[in-house]
């Protein structure tokens, strides 16, 4: 409480501080034009597919919730609950419409710091607009950024007090949704109301927002006001870094424990945000459509534009993929033909984001995995042939070896003790590591490669 009204005074006297400002400013004429924002992208979601099209984890029923995937949500609201990597006074939201069939209609939009279950810090809870409307409508394979959003609890950009921290982003759909883009594997609880519940998102407490689910619908991107270069990280990547066998609501897939490396060492001089999708390629499928979803999601080389070079202020990418391209859902992909995907995409990059540093990561073993897509011998020889690839191709400005601190020499799989799933218990599948082989991932990474 003493926290909350320690804000509360800070805002108001930067109010009264910014109102003597420009009291005392010269007149309009003589006074330069604001700045535009520095926008950094601090949170996203790839938009992989239309629900209920993915593999998301622990997901609770949402049969009550959504009972038909076709109409999808029904005159109901969201409470999506969010980790932005770096905070400002001053946000944007990006909602997507990329894998729906018909316009959707979003109003009622808010954005408050997260307390605990569905509830709001009081008195955080800002309204987002539209080119100044509660309302925007949003076509198919579109999507629309809001308006910039105050949020005066944040005590400037890069307050370091609010690092961890989650941000509950609500929002009304007006009539029916149809298919519902989504994000499945968030492994975060976010809330919805029934169908039909109405308008619901300008509320503190969590009354109305009846269901639970562990996936995001039509948020992908949070943009925040960050000072000039300040940096931003994209992980484009597959269900390593989606998070698998994560601990739910815990924050610990590698790029989140690379994060509090970073920020323990740089503060909010640099953010990094996760575009892993569980299941995805990076060659395939050569059709992606909503009418004809893969679960895993589009190609890397497919979604690249909205999941990397639209964010905002990207400066590095890592990329972390190939596995699934190996594995029996493969279509047969070779290891060259991976590699020259993957030669295009880190050529598309350098053109369309001057400057940018690419990095590549080292397959981790899947040998001997209980999951039926992998296993076998003949992928671990393909997989072991593409890390030779990455490791000495020199198409990347710097290597992440991840091969290296998983990988159990006598075995030839994933060390023993990273195996067990954290996410639901049980013994885990030899293909996705735990919190503690993420940890050794996140630690195996040499922050002077995305030092600012």
């Amino acid at each position: 409480m003493r926290s909350l009204q320690y804000r509360r005074l800070a805002f108001m006297l930067n109010l009264l501080f910014c109102l003597g400002a420009v009291a005392a400013a010269p007149s309009a004429a003589a006074t330069p034009a604001a700045a535009a924002p520095n926008w950094v992208t601090a949170w996203t979601a790839s938009a992989q597919g239309p629900y209920p099209s993915g593999y998301p984890s622990a997901q609770p029923n949402l049969s009550f919730a959504f009972p038909d995937p076709a109409t999808g949500a029904h005159d109901q609201s969201f409470r999506l609950i969010v980790r932005p990597d770096v905070w400002a006074p001053s946000t944007r939201l990006r909602f997507t419409n990329a894998f729906g069939t018909k316009p959707v209609t979003f109003d009622n939009a808010y954005a408050g710091e997260y307390a605990i279950a569905g509830t709001l810090v009081p008195d955080t809870n800002m309204p987002v607009r539209f080119g100044g409307a509660v309302t925007v409508t949003v076509a198919p394979g579109q999507s629309v950024w809001s308006d910039p959003v105050a949020l005066p609890f944040v005590h400037g950009a890069g307050d370091a007090a609010l690092i961890g921290r989650k941000l509950a982003v609500s929002f009304h759909v007006a009539g029916e949704s149809g298919p519902m883009t989504w994000h499945a594997k968030a492994l975060t609880t976010s809330y919805v109301t029934a169908p039909g519940a109405g308008i619901a998102g300008g509320r503190d407490d969590d009354a109305a927002f009846t269901f639970a689910t562990a996936s995001w619908f039509f948020l992908d991107a949070v943009d925040m006001a960050m000072p000039a270069g300040t940096r931003l990280v994209v992980a484009l990547a597959d269900s390593i870094t989606d998070g698998t066998d994560s601990t739910m609501n815990g924050d610990d897939r590698w790029p989140d424990q690379l994060s509090r490396r970073l920020h323990a060492a740089y503060g909010s001089q640099v953010a990094i945000v996760n575009e892993g999708i569980g299941g995805n390629r990076i060659t395939g499928p050569a059709v992606y459509t909503p009418a004809q979803p893969f679960a895993g999601g589009p190609a890397a080389v497919q979604r690249l534009d909205r999941d990397v070079t639209s964010l905002s202020g990207v400066s590095t990418v890592i990329i972390f993929e190939g596995i699934n391209d190996f594995g029996t859902a493969g279509e047969g992909a070779t290891p060259q033909l991976v590699e020259a995907a993957l030669t295009d995409i880190v050529k598309r990059l350098r053109k369309k984001i001057p400057g940018v540093r690419v990095i590549g990561a080292t397959l981790t073993s899947a040998l001997a995995s209980t999951n039926p897509m992998h296993g076998s011998p003949a992928e671990d020889a393909e997989r072991r042939s593409f890390n030779t690839f990455v490791r000495g191709s020199k198409l990347f400005d710097a290597v992440i070896d991840f091969d290296a601190v998983t990988l159990d020499p006598q075995t030839g799989s994933m060390k023993a003790e990273f195996v067990p799933d954290n996410t639901v218990g049980g013994p885990g599948d030899k293909l996705h590591p735990n919190r503690a082989g993420y940890q050794a991932m996140a630690n195996a990474i040499e922050l002077r490669l995305l030092a600012p």
